[in-house]
C-alpha cells in the first residue's frame, strides 16, 4: 500500500504544479501564441522543422530523459524513499520545470540558439565563449555515459544471430530494427504526406511486429563493438535532416516510454492487492540517514537523482533541438514544463521499483540501476521464473535502451550546434565562411567525430567513474542555465525572481560536489593505486569547478547592472 500512495501522491502534486505554477510562469513571461517561432521563420529543411505538438513532445520527452530519471533515483535510494520524493516533486515543480521551460522560452525568442546566445545578449560575448565550452564539457559526459549504458544493455558473450536471445540480445536486436522503422516513418509523413494519426498507427504496428522479431531472434555483440557501432550510428543521425531520423524515432519511441510507465502503474497497483500481481513488496525505509555509502545527503542526493529533478542537459535540448522544432509559442509549457514534470513522475516510479527488490540491490545483485529497474517491475507481475516476469523484463530494458539512445542522438547534434556557435564570427553564416583551423573544426563532420569519439572512449570506462563527475557537471549546468535565463529576463523587463533559490541552490550543491571530488582524487592520485580514470576525473572536476567559478562571476556583474539600473530608473 505504501508505494500506491507514493505514486498517488507524487501524481496529484505534479498536476497541480502544472496546472496552477506552469501556468503562471507562461503568464508572467508573455508566451505569445501569435508569435512566430523560429521553426515557422527559418524552416531550413534540416535543423529548423516544425514539428506537430504531440511529434515534437515524443521527441523532447525521449531526449532529456536519457538514462537519468531511472538512473539516479535508484542510485540515491540509500538515502531513503522520503528525501528522494521529495525531490522528484518540489525540485520537478520548482526547479526543473523552471529551468526547462525558461531555456525553451528564451531559446525561442533567440532565434532557437543555444543558452550560450542567451548569455550572450545579457551578460557578454566572454561570458558565451566559456558557457559553450563548459557545455561540450558536459556533453562529452553525455555521450560517455549513456554510450556506456546503451552497450551494457546490448553487449552479449555469443556472437551472430541467434535463435534463443537473451535479454540483451533481444534488447540489441528490436533496437537496430527500430531505427529502420523510424527511417520509415519519416519518409511516409515528411515526403509522401501522410497525416499523423494513420501514419502513427502504422508505426505502432511496426513496433509491436519489431518487438516480436527481438523476442525470437536476437543480435549477440561484444562490448567494443558495440560501442563502436552506437558511435557510428550517433555520428550518422546528428548529421542527417531532423526529418529522417531524430523526429520519427524520438516520436515513436515515446510510445514505448509512456506504455512503460503505465505497466509500472499498473503492477504499482497490482502490488498493493491482496493476491494479485507478484511477490513485490516495497522495502526502502522511509530514512536511512544523513550519511550513507554514497555520501552526505548535501550535496549528493541532489546531485545523484539529475533528470529526476533537474538537469543541465535538457536545457541544451530545450536550446538546441526542440526550439527549432517549435510550431507555436503555447507549446512551450506543456513541452517545456510538462515533460519535466513527466519526468519527475518517471523518477518516482524507479524509485517505488528499486523498492520492491531494495535488499538485492543493496546486496550488489544488479549489474546495473537499469536492472534494478526492470527487475523491481517484472517482480509486481510475477515470479522471476515466470512467463510474464521474462517479457516484462525485457520490454523495460528496451525501454531504456531507447530512453538512453535517444539522449546520445541530440546530444551529439547538439555539440555540432555548439561548435559553429563557438568558432563562428558574427558575419560568418556556416562553417563554410569561416577560414583557417576554425573552418576545420566548425565543419559538422568533423566537429561531430571529435565529440563521438572522445566520448565512445570515455564510455569504456566503469559508470560508476563517469555518472558521479557527470551528475555534478550536469547540475552545475543546470544552475548557469537557470543564471542565464534570470539574466535575460531581467535585461527584458520580466519577472525573474523565481530563478533566484533554484539558482544559488544549485550552484551551491555542484560546486560543493566538485570540489570534493577535485580533494577525493588528489589523495587517490599520490598513490600507486592511482589510475588514468582518477587523472581524468581530478583534472574533468577541476576545469569544470573553474569555468563555472568566471561565469558565476560575469553574472553576479550582470545582476548587479540591472539592479542599479532599475534604482537609477526609480
Amino acid at each position: 500500500m505504501t508505494a500506491i500512495l507514493i505514486i498517488l501522491a507524487a501524481i496529484a502534486l505534479l498536476v497541480v504544479g502544472y496546472i496552477t505554477y506552469g501556468s503562471w510562469l507562461a503568464k508572467e513571461w508573455g508566451v505569445d501564441p501569435d508569435r512566430k517561432t523560429p521553426a515557422i521563420e527559418v524552416n531550413d529543411g534540416v535543423d529548423y522543422v516544425a514539428a506537430k505538438p504531440a511529434v515534437l513532445m515524443g521527441h523532447h520527452f525521449s531526449s532529456i530523459a536519457g538514462a537519468g530519471p531511472i538512473n539516479g533515483p535508484i542510485q540515491a535510494s540509500v538515502f531513503g524513499w522520503v528525501p528522494v520524493f521529495l525531490w522528484c516533486v518540489i525540485g520537478g515543480i520548482f526547479v526543473g520545470g523552471v529551468h526547462d521551460f525558461g531555456a525553451l522560452f528564451a531559446s525561442t525568442r533567440h532565434g532557437g540558439k543555444s543558452v550560450g546566445e542567451i548569455i550572450k545578449s545579457s551578460m557578454g560575448d566572454r561570458a558565451k565563449k566559456l558557457f559553450i565550452i563548459f557545455a561540450l564539457l558536459v556533453l562529452i559526459l553525455v555521450i560517455a555515459s549513456f554510450v556506456n549504458v546503451v552497450a551494457g544493455t546490448f553487449y552479449s558473450d555469443r556472437l551472430g544471430f541467434t535463435t534463443n536471445p537473451s535479454g540483451n540480445e533481444t534488447t540489441a536486436m528490436i533496437s537496430m530494427i527500430f531505427i529502420v522503422l523510424a527511417v520509415i516513418y519519416g519518409f511516409i509523413t515528411n515526403r509522401l504526406g501522410m497525416k499523423t494519426l494513420p501514419a502513427t498507427i502504422i508505426g505502432l504496428i511496426g513496433v509491436c511486429l519489431t518487438i516480436y522479431i527481438g523476442m525470437n531472434f536476437g543480435l549477440a555483440l561484444g562490448r567494443t563493438t558495440w560501442i563502436v557501432i552506437i558511435g557510428a550510428y550517433i555520428t550518422i543521425a546528428s548529421l542527417v535532416p531532423v526529418w529522417i531520423l531524430l523526429q520519427p524515432r524520438d516520436y515513436l519511441s515515446s510510445y514505448l516510454l509512456y506504455a512503460m510507465m503505465v505497466v509500472a502503474v499498473v503492477g504499482i497497483i497490482l502490488s498493493g492487492i491482496p493476491g494479485f500481481g507478484g511477490p513485490a513488496n516495497f522495502t526502502i525505509p522511509a530514512f536511512v540517514g544523513w550519511k550513507t555509502s554514497l555520501g552526505n545527503l548535501f550535496p549528493t542526493l541532489f546531485i545523484t537523482v539529475a533528470c529526476g529533478a533537474c538537469s543541465g542537459f535538457h536545457s541544451l535540448i530545450a536550446s538546441g533541438t526542440t526550439a527549432k522544432q517549435l510550431a507555436n509559442e503555447k507549446d512551450a509549457k506543456p513541452i517545456g514544463y510538462g515533460a519535466m514534470l513527466i519526468e519527475s513522475a518517471l523518477g518516482v516510479i524507479s524509485l517505488i521499483a528499486v523498492g520492491m527488490v531494495f535488499d538485492k540491490y543493496t546486496g550488489g545483485e544488479f549489474g546495473s540501476p537499469a536492472v534494478a529497474f526492470a527487475s523491481g517491475i517484472a517482480t509486481m507481475f510475477g515470479v522471476e521464473t515466470s512467463a510474464i516476469y521474462g517479457t516484462i523484463y525485457a520490454l523495460l530494458t528496451l525501454a531504456v535502451s531507447v530512453f538512453a539512445l535517444t539522449s546520445l542522438d541530440s546530444g551529439t547534434r547538439l555539440s555540432r550546434y555548439m561548435f559553429g556557435e563557438l568558432l563562428l564570427k558574427e558575419d560568418e553564416a556556416t562553417w563554410k565562411d569561416a577560414s583557417g583551423l576554425r573552418k576545420v573544426f566548425a565543419n559538422p563532420v568533423v566537429s561531430t567525430l571529435i565529440m563521438v569519439i572522445i566520448g565512445s572512449v570515455l564510455g569504456g570506462l566503469s559508470l560508476s567513474q563517469i555518472w558521479g563527475l557527470f551528475g555534478a557537471a550536469n547540475q552545475l549546468l543546470a544552475g548557469l542555465a537557470l543564471m542565464a535565463v534570470a539574466a535575460w529576463l531581467g535585461n527584458v523587463g520580466k519577472n525573474n525572481r523565481m530563478f533566484f533559490i533554484p539558482t544559488i541552490f544549485m550552484l551551491a550543491a555542484t560546486l560543493t560536489s566538485l570540489v570534493q571530488t577535485v580533494i577525493s582524487k588528489l589523495g587517490v592520485v599520490g598513490t600507486e593505486t592511482a589510475h588514468w580514470g582518477d587523472w581524468f576525473q581530478l583534472l574533468f572536476a577541476a576545469a569544470m569547478a573553474i569555468l563555472a567559478v568566471f561565469l558565476v562571476i560575469e553574472g553576479v556583474m550582470t545582476f548587479a547592472k540591472q539592479s542599479a539600473a532599475k534604482k537609477a530608473a526609480k
